[in-house]
């Protein structure tokens, strides 16, 4: 055995002799670990007698803890919005409407103190004149609107002595607005009255007699009780009409959201009415477009679920037309043994032969298996093809030194990203079909290489070759070469997980002068930088 590795590694052969008895064909040695084995016993090796249920139960408690309605969302969604605009609507509207209010009844006010304005005169000459006002109860009657607020009045001079009125009426200590809604000199604001809130309005009357020139304070103040009831009937009938319309907008949004989510209903309800084992393809002709990537990523689940069925199915099918077989030929050798018809050495070695096809048969059976399952899990670890090469050549070289073969083994660097034991399990069946294949004393030779996107796998053996039509029909299960040593499922392995890492496999035979001196099985695997 001759080794090149072109990263500096040492020689991956060993010594060892040759194993005993005869070599498994097409596959993993005897001494490989058994999977149905490890699939019988579990994780503690220990049988599981524990009977599965036949159909899946419905389980709800897991999907509805914590879930979020749908319907539920959308309503908070559209009128919590809605009802905080409304309530801020509502308090602006209540506040422009009492100010609109406050304004009207200060006109009133306004004219109340100009009716009294007009009853004051003076006498006197000069800035020394003085003020006197006769206001007839008449003035302020027509002004006051019910028996439900009350007017006052106090007529003052600049100096605030009183000149008329009611003096518990706070004299006015304010000033002018500087940009006042009236031409005139008026001034509002809020004060008290015998305890009572009032609101009163300040004009600033020029009187202007004969020779006297003087101007009087007139203040006119008013009870809150008809302005107060006329803002509490505003707010009722804003709030009415805001409850209203809220009504209506609830109302629409049910109507609209339920109608949005019947095609989820809808398909909710074809779900739950298939049959357990329906994984048809879902059709929904008149589902909203927002429903469509719903509707084609479980399109796609059931089409793997229907992928994973059908090869469970097809492995039950296989496990059981082929291994009735070797148990058929393994109950025959018992019975003829028993009976005495053949040597006990003799019976025992061709049941032991019978015994290492069928372990042969059910490990690579479960191989195939444990593909289509690890082709659903991606891979996330980046293995080195050329260390793992070199290690299971360094497994095998037992059946290499058995046959007294001329290996040459050559690898680089080559980053893959898989799992590593489906690149073991590919190396392993290439090489071990190899070694079978390749007579006593000839060569077989092993090449890695790799460029910037893909690595290649070359082995050549000095094999018969394979014809044209095999070489098709090699790639499908149960489907072994001219001498039916194998078990016909070493080269569907390697094909499921070719196909499975993006990659390739080539089978050609290698001539010289017209005639097949052996084969070369190529495979192409993209690097790991080119794959995500």
């Amino acid at each position: 055995m001759t080794s090149n590795d072109e990263t500096g590694a040492g020689a991956t052969g060993r010594s060892a002799g040759p194993p005993q008895g005869k070599l498994a064909p097409e596959g993993l040695e005897p001494a490989a670990p058994s999977l149905l084995e490890q699939a019988w016993t579990g994780d503690r090796g220990e049988a599981s007698r524990e009977p599965r249920p036949a159909r899946p139960r419905a389980v709800r408690a897991a999907t509805s803890v914590g879930a979020i309605s749908l319907r539920r969302y959308l309503f908070l969604g559209i009128l919590l919005p809605i009802g905080l605009f409304i309530l801020v609507d509502t308090i602006s509207l209540y506040r422009q409407a009492l100010a609109a209010v406050n304004t009207a009844y200060d006109r009133t006010l306004l004219a109340s103190a100009k009716s009294i304005g007009e009853h004051i005169d003076a006498e006197g000459e000069g800035d020394a004149a003085k003020l006197r006002a006769t206001v007839p109860y008449a003035a302020l009657e027509a002004f006051e609107a019910d028996n439900r607020s009350r007017m006052v009045y106090r007529i003052s001079s600049t100096r605030g002595e009183l000149i008329d009125g009611f003096s518990e009426l706070p004299a006015w200590r304010g000033r002018l607005p500087d940009h006042g809604p009236y031409a005139a000199l008026v001034d509002f604001y809020d004060d008290t009255y015998r305890g009572d809130p009032v609101r009163v309005a300040v004009l600033l009357q020029p009187v202007a007699m004969d020779r006297a020139r003087a101007m009087a304070v007139v203040q006119v103040a008013e009870t809150l009780e008809l302005r107060r009831t006329l803002a509490r009937q505003i707010l009722i009938d804003t709030l009415w009409r805001q409850a209203a319309l809220v009504s209506v907008i609830a109302l629409v949004v049910i109507v609209v959201v339920q109608r949005a989510t019947r095609p989820v209903r809808k398909l909710s309800a074809q779900l739950q009415a298939r049959p357990d084992d329906d994984l048809t393809p879902l059709h929904a002709p008149d589902a909203p477009r927002e429903l469509i990537p719903l509707i084609e990523a479980t399109n796609n689940l059931m089409a793997r679920l229907q992928h994973l069925l059908e090869h469970q199915k097809r492995f039950v099918r296989d496990a059981s037309h082929q291994l009735r077989t070797p148990l058929a030929v393994l109950k025959v050798q018992v019975q003829s043994a028993l009976r005495g018809d053949i040597e006990p050495q003799q019976a025992l070695h061709e049941i032991n032969d019978t015994v290492e096809r069928a372990t042969v048969l059910a490990n690579q059976m479960l191989s195939l298996a444990k593909v289509a399952q690890l082709v659903q899990q991606p891979a996330s670890t980046t293995i080195d093809w050329a260390q793992v090469l070199r290690e299971v050549a360094l497994d095998l070289s037992p059946l290499i030194a058995a046959r007294d073969i001329d290996f040459e083994i050559s690898t680089m660097p080559s980053l893959v990203r898989t799992h590593d034991w489906m690149l073991r399990e590919l190396s392993r069946n290439l090489l071990h079909n190899a070694i079978r294949h390749t007579p006593a004393n000839c060569a077989l030779s092993v090449r890695l290489v790799s460029d910037s996107r893909f690595a290649a796998l070359v082995i050549s053996d000095s094999g018969p070759g394979i014809s044209s039509e095999l070489r098709e029909r090699l790639f499908q299960p149960f489907s072994a070469g001219e001498t039916r040593s194998g078990s016909g499922l070493g080269l569907a392995i390697c094909h499921e997980i070719v196909q499975a890492l993006g990659g390739s496999i080539n089978l050609e035979n290698r001539e010289a002068l017209s005639r097949i001196i052996g084969l070369d099985t190529t495979v192409r695997l993209p690097l790991a930088q080119n794959t995500v």
